[in-house]
């Protein structure tokens, strides 16, 4: 059977640059902790932790005084680095530039609606770190929606600012930017910015692409990526046959009986390592 990983899956820029500050900081003598997952892969966490990391929550921050504490690329709101300051802890802030950027982009959009009594949307996943980082820039409520029947909470009859995590699909940021428009009491007071990141949302085309050229797709990826959701969906979509796992000891035979041809790809919080152990893997199953 013919494999082929693609060339153009795995870590994105802003998970590069977190490992590799990440693997820096464990050479020193001090032990590091990381504010929650520093990556949505549980095996590449594994990796990082018997390298000496310590994935931690927000809860435990008071045991942590004097100690060095991670900002994962996901980044963080004003009041996790204020508590840190308190408390005396030591940060390493590896969070995304095109976070950073977007996270300035959130407090402009608060500053241009207060005056106006207008709002600020943001589409993204409650309870992502990234979305969580982004809302606890500003001291009011943030709207937040995943999907059009979401936007029951927008109140049409004033401004609006619609934003995005970094890493929802084009489309539907379109879709519901257009929508908007049409439900507004006047469609000139409603902004859109597109802040989606062109470096993962340039995949979807490419993966949509590659799936399609394959009997069967195994799509690697952690169950906790946001990413890996909307790539995989891209993946199904072009091909009915694509198979989402976590590592290689998920494959199922049955998945490719018949098939002569299969590509793997993954999610910008996928490792190319752990895609090369599932194409190992497949090796080893006489594929």
């Amino acid at each position: 059977m013919q494999i082929e990983i693609d060339d153009k899956s795995g870590f994105c820029f802003g998970v590069v640059r977190a490992i590799g500050e990440a693997e820096k900081a464990l050479g020193g003598a001090d032990r590091v902790y990381s504010l929650g997952d520093i990556v949505h892969n549980r095996i590449e966490v594994q990796r990082l932790e018997e390298l000496g990391l310590k994935t931690v929550t927000h809860d435990e921050m008071e045991s942590l005084e004097g100690s060095r504490l991670f900002i994962r690329a996901h980044g963080e709101p004003p009041s996790t680095y204020r508590r840190a300051e308190r408390l005396g802890i030591r940060i390493i802030d590896a969070t995304c530039p095109v976070v950073a950027k977007l996270q300035e982009r959130v407090k402009k959009a608060y500053a241009k609606m207060r005056p106006v009594g207008g709002q600020v949307v943001i589409l993204g996943k409650r309870g992502h770190a990234e979305v969580v980082g982004l809302t606890g820039q500003v001291d009011d409520a943030v709207v937040v929606i995943e999907k059009e029947e979401d936007m029951a909470q927008i109140d049409f009859a004033r401004p609006i600012y619609f934003l995005s995590q970094t890493t929802q699909s084009i489309a539907l940021f379109e879709h519901l930017g257009e929508e908007m428009k049409r439900r507004a009491a006047d469609a000139s007071k409603v902004e859109i910015a597109d802040t989606i990141c062109r470096q993962v949302s340039g995949r979807e085309q490419h993966l949509a692409e590659f799936a399609a050229r394959f009997d069967a797709v195994i799509f690697v990826c952690g169950r906790k990526s946001s990413n890996g959701k909307v790539l995989y969906e891209v993946c199904r979509r072009a091909n009915a046959r694509t198979y989402n796992i976590e590592e290689p000891s998920e494959i199922d035979p049955q998945w490719l009986a018949g098939v002569e041809k299969v590509g793997i790809c993954g999610a910008t919080s996928t490792p190319k390592w752990l895609m090369q152990r599932v194409a190992d893997r497949l090796v080893e199953m006489k594929y």
